[in-house]
């Protein structure tokens, strides 16, 4: 009775589990990312922020709603498999661990280019190589308390948000150095949509990348002292991060010029430099530094647990499963090791666009795993007609994302490489179901 009142006592109200799904989610994907797509969608970026967040909510009201019918460790990966059979449960923890990777190789790169701001004769893969020996430092030594801070920088990227939005709102009222600017775009057809109808579409993959990591909310729903405030507490979380989304990049949007937008550099940067704000640039750069590698760390832990779990369930590897000093499972560490390596020699190789190559395969990865997410929701629930309706927005939107990334040059080669990831899971899925057959017989 005790036990279960003390275990009762350790879970977390709904309002928690939002502020923490609003801390987990802001991340490089929002900081760097959104460069590229206010570059091609222009003053429509704000439009694709929207749907962007319709889509997200959808995913999420699926997960959270088959956790409080059926609440589950292992979350999309058990209610795959429940729906589908091993194969799916297999294939989508691998599918999550791929997309896990390559959103660190994001994050790395990401972080790297952060840094140029300070260090610009330094290299990206030197830079790249030196946060990836800091994260595999935290995993090892197991920094103690390291985890408890997650918050305090979730905090901080928060409030680093809410600084811009309130330098932005002074500098368009005429507050700051050189008086109220001229609105960077016309309301024309060329002023609204710079890229076209074509830029627009190939710019939603990276606005939905800004939005990943839902599913790990949706994980940590689990946790809540009252499942069914579930989808409140995304709807709240989802609000919240939408808004503080639409009007920062408004702001950026109506100072600077969307074809001076890049992935070499921060949007939010960019536009603080715009008014001479030398102390404030380097204080958001620093924060932006922090609060990424904080998430690449976490995310470092992620896919270290991932691939334990795996092994636990006979999806990966025994050996998987074994751990050291501190309870450092090293081999998982070592194969997560192997990644970020490949990763460097990327940056080394493709120094350009690796950024844009890394992020737009490691937000295809992520989409493959929600649209299964909304199929699997399908199977195994009843669904109302609107519930229908809604799960088919959602994976329409999603689909969108998806197809869009044919029609540019760069994306297209990161959805090779997606591709290449789901072209390997599928056969090695394939081969594992011919040994699962054959034991059973």
């Amino acid at each position: 009775m005790g036990a279960n009142k003390e275990k009762q006592q350790n879970k977390i109200k709904w309002w928690q589990l939002a502020l923490i799904g609003v801390g987990c989610t802001i991340g490089t994907g929002f900081f760097l990312g959104s460069a590229i797509a206010i570059k091609r969608a222009g003053p429509m970026v704000l439009v694709l922020f929207i749907l962007a967040a319709v889509a997200t909510y959808i995913v999420y009201d699926a997960l959270s709603s088959m956790s409080v019918s059926d609440p589950q460790k292992g979350s999309f990966r058990t209610y795959a498999k429940k729906a589908y059979g091993r194969w799916a449960g297999f294939s989508n923890g691998w599918a999550y661990w791929s997309s896990e990777l390559l959103i660190m190789g994001s994050q790395l790169t990401a972080l790297s280019i952060f840094a140029q701001y300070w260090f610009a004769d330094i290299p990206l893969w030197i830079l790249s190589s030196i946060f990836g020996v800091l994260g595999i430092g935290v995993i090892v030594l197991g920094v103690s308390g390291f985890e408890k801070i997650e918050n305090i920088f979730g905090a901080m990227k928060i409030a680093a948000i809410l600084m811009f939005i309130i330098i932005g709102i002074l500098a368009i009222s005429g507050f700051l150095k050189g008086g109220a600017p001229d609105r960077a775009f016309a309301f024309s057809s060329k002023g609204i949509f710079p890229g076209g109808f074509t830029g627009i579409w190939t710019a939603f993959i990276y606005v939905l990348y800004a939005f990943g990591g839902i599913e790990v909310m949706g994980i940590m729903s689990n946790e809540l002292n009252d499942q069914k405030q579930a989808p409140k507490a995304g709807r709240v979380m989802l609000s919240v991060l939408t808004i503080i989304y639409v009007v920062s990049i408004g702001l950026a949007v109506w100072i600077v010029p969307s074809e001076k937008f890049n992935a070499d550099e921060s949007p939010f940067i960019m536009v603080i430099n715009q008014f001479d704000l030398n102390i404030i640039s380097h204080i958001f750069n620093g924060v932006l530094i922090i609060g990424g590698f904080s998430t690449m760390v976490a995310s470092l832990y992620g896919i270290t647990t991932i691939l334990t779990t795996l092994a636990e369930d006979g999806d990966a590897p025994r050996l998987f499963v074994k751990t050291g000093p501190r309870d450092v499972p090293y081999y998982s560490v070592l194969l997560t090791t192997t990644g970020l390596i490949a990763s460097i020699v990327v940056a080394l190789l493709l120094p350009d666009k690796i950024y844009e190559y890394i992020t737009t395969a490691a937000s295809l990865m992520l989409l493959y795993i929600w649209v299964f997410i909304l199929f699997t929701y399908h199977k195994i629930s009843e669904l109302s007609g609107w519930k229908q309706l809604k799960r088919w927005i959602g994976i329409g939107l999603l689909f969108t994302g998806i197809v869009g990334t044919l029609f540019d040059k760069i994306a297209r080669i990161g959805f090779f490489i997606s591709f290449g990831f789901i072209l390997i899971i599928t056969v090695v899925t394939f081969v594992m179901r011919k040994k699962w057959r054959s034991q059973t017989e």
